[in-house]
Order: structure tokens, then sequence, then C-alpha cells
């Protein structure tokens, strides 16, 4: 299973080094390919084939870190491959939105779209730690 996010503008100070971070983390595991672009127009050409397409969108499902965990599990038994879609300082549009077959939310609260990177490659960094029976998670 392939992890792909493709992020509206390049990631700057002071979430960079947060962003390098996790992705290194991350390569043992669950390798994340991040793909930056310039605007939402060119969101749906970089789209991998097949892939699940996930929006992370203040109005969609919530989950816990258990239950990140659980849903990245069921994926890998899908053996689907996933594509995460963070919008811009604006959001996502409506055209982008309809692109997507999910939508996860990291609560109601409306973030910096390069602070929403981080804690995706966070929570699946810890998701992935959780799967293998490591120690990161603490209740």
């Amino acid at each position: 299973m392939k992890l792909t996010v493709i992020a509206v503008g390049k990631v700057k100070a002071p979430f960079a080094e947060a962003d390098a971070h996790y992705r290194k983390l991350l390569q043992r595991n669950q390798p994340v390919e991040v793909i930056e672009v310039r605007d939402e127009a060119n969101v749906e050409g970089r789209i991998p084939p097949n892939a699940h397409v996930i929006a992370l969108d203040r109005g969609g499902r919530s989950l816990d870190s258990k239950g990140w965990a659980s849903w990245l599990s069921e994926r890998r038994i899908d053996a689907q491959d996933l594509c995460f879609l963070i919008g811009g300082p604006e959001g996502h549009s409506s055209e982008t939105l309809a692109l997507a077959g999910e939508r996860l939310s990291f609560g109601p609260q409306t973030m910096a779209h390069q602070l929403a990177r981080v804690v995706l490659l966070e929570q699946l960094f810890r998701a992935t730690k959780i799967l293998a029976g490591e120690k990161y998670h603490h209740e």
C-alpha cells in the first residue's frame, strides 16, 4: 500500500522541520510521498491511479489515535493505495472535495494548512506505531 499526500503550497518554517521529522520517522513502517502543488487546479492530475482519495476537511469524520490506527489497518487489508488531499489557505474547493471518496477531520477548528500536514504525518506515524505494537501512544 502506497501513501501519497498532495498538499497545496510548499511547507515553510516553522512547519518544515516537523514535516521532515515525521516523514523520516515514517520511512521505516509506512513511507509517504508528499507532492506539493501550486494551487488546487493541479491536484486532480497528481492523484495516483486507483488510489482511495481522502480529503482532510473540518466537516469530515473525526478519529482518535486508535481510530486512525484501526482505519489504517482496514485500508491495509483492502491493499488500496491512499491519497490524502490538503487544501491551501482557503481550504478545498467543492470540485476538489468531489474528487474524494472520504473526508477525515482533525476537528471542527480551522488550522493552518501547513500545520494540518504535520498533524497528518504525526497521526500516520502514531497509527503505524500502534499497529506495530511499539511504544509511542499512551492513553
